[in-house]
């Protein structure tokens, strides 16, 4: 596999996570092997950066930020948020049931693909993933809230949700939920509000830059521990995409309604409960994501490592 094609392809799998709210595309970014370069490259703002800008090294300030993988990974994104999006809304109001229990299994491989890279795990990478679990999961069970929509709020909302969408086991959309601004978004880009459209682009742009520092100084001093942080925040999460719960609130916003409270239940409790289509089917959906996640993870991994030989 051509190495942009690879890089293109795994844009696309990142774009078709972060539709949905509870999924990240962080997360997919670590299972196709290319989280580390992702942030590296972003976080390539520095003294360098501003001298090559200054004198107008184009070429060398494209290798400097890693143009030739930003820019196909980015193209990728943009291709899914476009073309599959409207696919994975379509499934989700459909078929909820099958496609949860899908990112279900989804994001338990991911923990266990993270989890296995950790090495000599100790007491206090079990502190670190308790840390994890409990923060994943109280965001995860946040009550969505309505926070003003100024411009001020509007930047801050920004830097949140892309800091979120860079981050293994949060979702960006989901965060912008709980805050209660994603619909205040998505009407004005339905809009073309010029005005709450650069906010919020110059809001994620600056936590986009800033936060990836964090992240790479993180995984360069103390990657372990920080993975085991990550892997943590993961399995935290699967409070947000538990299969079988009852939506008890929703929210209308533009023509989509959404979920806005839900409660979980066991499968048994599921409303009209029959065993095959309520328990079989979403349990061989689970092991279906599962199974993609360490197929998907071997062949890009392993294109990597033949490239590299």
């Amino acid at each position: 596999m051509p190495k942009w094609l690879k890089v293109y392809l795994s844009g696309v799998l990142m774009g078709a996570a972060d539709v949905v709210p509870g999924v990240s595309g962080g997360t997919i970014a670590f299972i196709v092997g290319v989280y580390d370069r992702l942030i590296a490259a972003l976080s390539g703002v520095n003294k360098t950066s501003f001298s090559l800008l200054m004198k107008g090294d184009i070429k060398a300030l494209w290798r400097h930020f890693d143009g030739a993988f930003l820019l196909p990974l980015g193209a990728g994104i943009v291709t899914s948020i476009f073309l599959i999006a409207g696919l994975i809304t379509h499934l989700l109001a459909v078929y909820p049931l099958y496609l949860w229990s899908f990112f279900f299994g989804l994001i338990l491989a991911s923990a266990y693909f993270l989890i296995n890279q950790i090495e000599d795990f100790s007491v206090r990478h079990l502190g670190g993933l308790i840390v994890g679990v409990v923060l994943g999961a109280s965001l995860s069970l946040l009550v969505p809230t309505q926070l003003n929509t100024s411009l001020l709020m509007v930047f801050f909302s920004g830097m949140i949700a892309i800091c979120a969408m860079i981050l293994p086991g949060i979702s960006g959309s989901f965060l912008l939920l709980m805050m209660g601004m994603y619909g205040f978004i998505l009407t004005a880009v339905k809009s073309v509000d010029i005005a709450v459209i650069l906010v919020f682009s110059a809001g994620a742009l600056l936590g986009l830059l800033s936060f990836s520092k964090i992240l790479h100084y993180l995984l360069g001093h103390v990657r372990s521990m920080t993975l085991t942080f990550l892997t943590g925040v993961m399995l935290g999460a699967l409070v947000k995409v538990w299969p079988w719960k009852i939506t008890d609130t929703w929210s209308v916003i533009g023509h989509k309604k959404m979920p806005l409270e839900e409660h979980l239940v066991l499968p048994w409790g599921y409303p009209n409960f029959y065993w095959v289509t309520d328990f079989l089917l979403p349990i061989a959906f689970i092991f279906i994501g599962f199974l993609s996640v360490i197929l998907i993870s071997y062949i890009f991994l392993r294109n990597s490592t033949n490239s590299n030989n």
